[in-house]
């Protein structure tokens, strides 16, 4: 099988991950078990998944110029992502995630930092290798204006764009016309539809809108019914980029040609491996590993 090129569009960061056994409230002050520097950042995480998983993937984003830039840029080409599009830029720190684990869940605060420069005109400069990739993926760790510019290139060239619309915020709808695949969670689901109940979003957009619902799968509508396709049970460490690996698992199939519903249970069986280890990006599993899930 021919490996698909799949370009991201996207933040790049270090992760600064403290576990504790509890979260603190406002005010609070609670000792912490561990810390550790991991690299991160939405785009980044799903640019290593993808490769991980046997696609040829170029990372297109921004970076400091400082340490934390040098060692991002270099976990992305040691995980086998391409960096022709990661520019750094002097005038901005690298973007930084501060992770809280805790009570088997994460709470995160992105600073952006260099990430705010992968702009419009940036992401031009990867204008052939948009129109040549086999599936485009961008997020909204990057300005709402870029999000908007890759939904119109891609859709003047026919090329599928996925939209994983985290952190939350709304999306305009020519945005949602143009991309091919959104992949909410529930919460990032309620923030781009409002009020609206999910089962009546879904059946709007067949095959297009994936719910994921975390330890129970992921929703949607295949034409026909809405089904959910349910999750594998593991037994969570850290569950810091399981999202992240979903969306590359799903990228990876759909631009292998899988059928929908074996795409989703490839991306569910991705992700449920990921939290089996620590860190964004140390449980994202390889394909081998994936693959032999799928089949037990």
């Amino acid at each position: 099988m021919k490996k698909p090129t799949i370009a991201v569009i996207g933040s790049s960061s270090m992760d600064l991950v403290v576990s504790s056994d509890k979260r603190p409230q406002a005010g609070e002050t609670v000792l912490g078990k561990a810390f550790d520097t991991v690299p991160g950042g939405k785009g980044a995480n799903q640019a290593v998944a993808a490769a991980r998983l046997g696609a040829d993937v170029y990372m297109i984003g921004c970076v400091g110029e400082d340490t934390y830039g040098e060692e991002i840029t270099a976990n992305l080409k040691k995980n086998g992502v391409r960096t022709d599009y990661v520019e750094s830029v002097t005038h901005e720190r690298s973007g930084t995630a501060h992770i809280i684990l805790a009570e088997g869940d994460n709470s995160i605060v992105v600073v952006k930092g260099a990430n705010d420069y992968v702009t419009p005109e940036y992401i031009e400069k990867a204008e052939e290798l948009l129109k040549n990739s086999d599936l485009v993926m961008i997020q909204q760790e990057v300005p709402e204006e870029t999000v908007v510019h890759a939904a119109e290139l891609c859709s003047r060239y026919g090329v599928p764009l996925l939209l994983n619309p985290a952190p939350a915020r709304p999306v305009p709808e020519v945005v949602l016309d143009q991309v091919s695949y959104v992949t909410p969670n529930e919460h990032e689901a309620a923030v781009l539809f409002g009020g609206l109940a999910l089962s009546e979003v879904l059946q709007a957009h067949q095959n297009k809108l994936f719910i994921t619902e975390g330890a129970a799968g992921v929703r949607y509508h295949n034409g026909r019914q809405e089904v959910l396709v349910p999750s594998f049970p593991v037994k969570a460490v850290d569950t810091t980029g399981a999202g992240d690996t979903f969306n590359a698992a799903f990228a990876v199939a759909i631009a292998e040609g899988k059928e929908m519903e074996e795409s989703l249970r490839f991306a569910n069986r991705a992700a449920s491996l990921s939290v089996t280890g620590f860190g964004a990006q140390g449980g994202m599993p390889s394909r081998q590993s994936v693959e032999e899930g799928l089949e037990s």
